[in-house]
């Protein structure tokens, strides 16, 4: 399991030289909209990790996919993009062992070897910081964009649900 998130987070955060300031903050709901208003910032600067498995074509995984916290995740493509056909939310015990994190406290960052980083370019494209839960649902990080992307590098994968049509 991984341990000490916020601690790894933040030396990451310092060592990439990065514009980043951490935030304490009461526990939210579960909620990515109230999480947002307590950090006072756009719900679409959340990003939102979600710890997968992806199964089928011989490939058996986890992947940690992150998008924009106004968005939702198409989980075939997110498969697709790592070969496999099929995903599903993992449980909350292997989000702890990959994570270190209870589910929703899981930030956009892997430490763990058998966890692959994918982030949905949309991410990158609409905001000059992200927010982040930090390893808790008490404490977040705000970062730089560029910086985030450019200390984490992340694979890209368009993993976004297509919104319904307009009647």
């Amino acid at each position: 399991m991984i341990d000490h998130v916020l601690e790894r987070l933040t030396t990451l955060f310092t060592e990439g030289g990065a514009r980043f300031r951490v935030v304490h903050h009461p526990q939210a709901g579960q909620s990515s909209q109230s999480v947002a208003e307590i950090r006072g910032t756009e719900l679409g600067q959340g990003a939102k990790a979600l710890c997968c498995t992806v199964k089928g074509n011989g490939v058996k995984k986890h992947v940690l996919g992150v998008l924009p916290a106004d968005m939702q995740a198409d989980l075939s493509k997110l498969a697709a993009a790592v070969g496999g056909r099929r995903a599903s939310l993992a449980s909350p015990e292997e989000v702890m062992e990959l994570t270190g994190c209870i589910f929703g406290a899981v930030p956009p960052v892997s430490f763990h070897p058998d966890l692959e980083l994918i982030c949905d370019p949309t991410l990158f494209t609409r905001y000059d910081e992200l927010a982040f839960n930090a390893g808790g649902r008490d404490v977040s990080i705000i970062i730089s964009t560029e910086d985030f992307k450019r200390i984490v590098n992340p694979k890209t994968a368009d993993f976004l649900r297509e919104a319904p049509a307009a009647a």
